[in-house]
């Protein structure tokens, strides 16, 4: 297997349709944890400040508790904080990636993996 081969799993949780973690959404705790705004957190990210919101909306929705806790701006401005439970499951989130890429499982996969795809089959 060559050293140069780029592999990227990606691990994605559901609450019905919606995602309730996965990638975007947990760099995205990561920034508001770092940043203590979500509106920071986004433009850390390249993300508008609507799809900011719309995915804490999310997430809050779809856990038993939010992840996220926000304070209303004043005189010292808002602010948004992780909640005991959004640290939870980011550090969850993130030990659940670390062994996806370690398992052993996805060295067999890898293995079995072309360099690159063969053109498509022509039809006719």
């Amino acid at each position: 297997m060559s050293s140069a081969r780029r592999t990227k799993i990606t691990a994605r949780i559901l609450s019905g349709e919606e995602i309730a973690i996965g990638p975007g959404k947990a760099d995205l705790l990561d920034a508001i944890a770092q940043t203590g705004s979500i509106s920071a957190a986004g433009r850390a990210l390249g993300m508008s400040y609507r799809r900011t919101w719309m995915l804490v909306d999310v997430m809050n929705r779809c856990w038993r508790e939010p992840l996220v806790a926000t304070a209303t701006g004043g005189v010292h401005g808002g602010g948004a904080t992780l909640t005991p439970r959004g640290r939870d499951v980011l550090a969850a989130y993130r030990a659940w990636q670390r062994a996806l890429a370690d398992a052993e499982g996805a060295a067999v996969l890898l293995e079995q993996l072309a360099p690159r795809p063969r053109p498509p089959a022509r039809s006719g």
